[in-house]
């Protein structure tokens, strides 16, 4: 059936069809311009998680994914001190944490979820949002 068909791009001549060629360059060109929007993503998150672990005596990390939003990036230090980062897209994510040397973890339980830390702030909002009181 393949060899039947023509092929979407020529025409009966066997030249190269105008908006097909157009179109397919938008494509290229807009999949480069993403590529780059998410390298440079990337390097920015990677910088941030690099001054998160300096702070903090060293970081170690966990993705989560939070669909259309992108995916978290859980940041625990060694000191216990915990924050996080959204990167657009898991890769993005998984780049970031790559080039600032993040240990990842599958998941957020067991030894690493005891490393964290938290404060009063943390305590008191969420007792209130169990109890259906305000946020602070």
């Amino acid at each position: 059936m393949a060899t039947t068909q023509q092929d979407d791009q020529s025409d009966e001549n066997g030249t190269e069809d105008p908006k097909a060629a157009r179109e397919a360059r938008e494509a290229e060109r807009t999949a480069a311009r993403r590529a780059t929007r998410d390298e440079r993503r990337a390097a920015r998150l990677a910088k941030r998680i690099s001054t998160f672990a300096r702070r903090h005596g060293g970081a170690e990390g966990h993705l989560a994914y939070l669909g259309q939003a992108g995916t978290r990036i859980v940041l625990v230090g060694e000191d216990g001190a915990w924050g996080d980062l959204v990167a657009p897209t898991h890769a993005v994510a998984r780049d970031a944490a790559t080039r600032a040397g993040l240990t990842l973890h599958a998941s957020f339980d067991g030894e690493f979820a005891a490393k964290v830390r938290t404060g009063a702030y943390e305590w008191r909002r969420m007792a209130g949002i169990q109890l259906g009181g305000g946020t602070g």
